[in-house]
């Protein structure tokens, strides 16, 4: 069973920095995809960021040049580094690995409990 633990949420002035960290453990990390989510109150959930297992990465267009996803399969843990923080990145950031065969169909979802980033103006 995959358990993925966040840390490092807070409260950030807006064009602060905050570095959030997801520890896995339980599953085989380095060969799956992972990714963070966020969802601000009222909204639905979305892709923030996302690394796949070669370590190749994609963006959301609204984070794109101001967060960085990274990862280190030594330590199963991935990371988003969070520049030039604006009060709309306010939202419960979750982290996410998504489980593949070796055919890259889907197989399923584990998610963290979510960390809250609050970013005032």
């Amino acid at each position: 069973q995959v358990q993925l633990v966040e840390s490092g949420g807070g409260l950030v002035q807006s064009g602060g920095s905050l570095r959030l960290s997801c520890a896995a453990s339980g599953g085989l990390f380095r060969i799956y995809p992972m990714a963070w989510y966020r969802q601000a109150p009222g909204k639905e959930r979305e892709l923030v960021a996302d690394i796949n297992r070669d370590g190749n990465t994609k963006y959301a267009d609204s984070v794109k040049d101001r967060f960085t996803i990274s990862r280190d399969n030594g330590k199963n843990t991935v990371y988003l580094q969070m520049n030039s923080l604006k009060p709309e990145d306010t939202a419960v950031y979750y982290c996410n690995l998504r489980r593949i065969n070796s055919s890259g169909r889907y197989i399923d979802d584990y998610w963290g409990q979510g960390t809250q980033v609050i970013v005032s103006s």
